[in-house]
């Protein structure tokens, strides 16, 4: 077995292990996963566009973010990046992450070239990176609460609200 094969079959991702650390449905995933592949598109191409240019800070912001459209199809799609020897390794530790990690990477990954160069050509082309980073922050919050368990919530919210007022009231009579 040769050295590329062990770190294939160690990069594997458990996907039992992933999809219930996290809680995310598999819809939400997919929809996570092809929110930063369009982002990663996106991000190319206005970074590119941002390069033809002869302001130095366009062409930085431009450069920035050809490097996070890398980083978006090395992480949320490494069939894209076959010919580099580490991107499933890449893409394992990235499945491995929290989704509010993620949320904090991708959004910060898009914000930095927008403070460079606060263009529409940045601002629109981070857009759906920065949506991905988002979508990734919304499934760190969890799961939606049913509508019992919140009414449950708010009669015994409801009743300790009204213990306290009756000892109030109580200690004023005395």
């Amino acid at each position: 077995m040769s050295s590329q094969d062990e770190q294939f079959q160690a990069a594997a991702p458990d996907p039992a292990a992933s999809s219930a650390d996290d809680g995310m449905t598999w819809w939400y995933r997919w929809l996570c996963r092809i929110a930063g592949v369009i982002g990663g598109v996106s991000c190319a191409f206005a970074g590119l566009w941002n390069c033809v240019t002869i302001n130095p800070l366009n062409i930085a912001a431009g450069v920035w973010m050809m490097l996070n459209a890398f980083v978006l199809f090395l992480c949320e799609a490494p069939f894209c990046c076959q010919f580099i020897e580490f991107a499933n390794a890449v893409s394992a530790r990235a499945d491995k992450l929290r989704p509010w990690q993620k949320a904090a990477f991708y959004c910060g990954m898009a914000v930095f070239p927008v403070m460079l160069s606060l263009t529409l050509t940045t601002l629109f082309g981070n857009a759906i990176a920065f949506a991905t980073g988002v979508l990734y922050g919304l499934s760190a919050l969890g799961k939606k609460g049913d509508a019992i368990s919140y009414a449950r919530i708010h009669q015994q919210q409801k009743q300790m609200d009204e213990e306290k007022l009756t000892g109030a009231l109580e200690g004023q009579g005395l």
